[in-house]
């Protein structure tokens, strides 16, 4: 009976912790998209764009892990595999956008770029360090690391795709990164995806 309640007691803290820092990583991701959107429009940067979407996909993702943090491990799995069609849907806006610069041209603004691309990168090396201690605690949390991770490189990606516009003065550099940043993505969703779908078969959920 104690060893029963201590593992009550122990599970509650765990997911206290888990809340805790989704509730954490929620508000700065929603606040992020916001500036980094409004940047990327402004400086008509389809890799700096597809960056901010990041933030938005995430933001949707930390709210569903924070829903899912009190539910069973069949109902994780679900809300896993939906997260995974978020990244899913990421890609495909950011190959969208890329399809629309390739048929009208420009040049992004590379200071805005480089400049908002650090602005992110500290805010998610935030939460990358903030869902470290989670990262392999289910697959809930699994899948909210893997967004996490995923923010890092884009963050770095973009700052190289500011340097590569300021050398050559075209807009391809932003364009190759954007196509780099699509691949992770669709990377990401398949991983997530499988992980999710290979949970549900687990728990007979498919």
């Amino acid at each position: 009976m104690g060893d029963c309640c201590n593992n009550s007691s122990d599970l509650e803290l765990l997911r206290d912790r888990q809340s805790g820092t989704l509730k954490a990583v929620f508000a700065i991701n929603a606040v992020m998209f916001v500036v980094v959107v409004t940047a990327a429009l402004y400086a008509s940067s389809a890799a700096l764009l597809s960056d901010s979407l990041d933030n938005l996909g995430d933001a949707l993702t930390y709210a569903l892990s924070l829903w899912a943090v009190y539910l069973g491990a069949q109902a994780k799995a679900r809300v896993a595999f939906f997260k995974g069609l978020l990244i899913l849907l990421a890609a495909v806006v950011v190959i969208g956008q890329i399809v629309y610069k390739l048929l009208n041209p420009s040049v992004p603004v590379f200071e805005l770029m480089g400049i908002f691309s650090l602005v992110a990168l500290a805010a998610n090396s935030l939460c990358l360090g903030l869902l470290w201690r989670h990262r392999a605690e289910d697959v809930n949390m699994s899948s909210v690391w893997e967004c996490s991770r995923n923010d890092i490189a884009a963050n770095l990606s973009v700052f190289v795709a500011a340097a590569g516009v300021w050398a050559t003065g075209s807009g391809w550099p932003d364009l190759v990164v954007a196509s780099c940043l699509a691949i992770l993505f669709l990377r990401s969703a398949i991983r997530v995806l499988s992980s999710a779908r290979a949970e549900m078969q687990a728990t007979g959920q498919a």
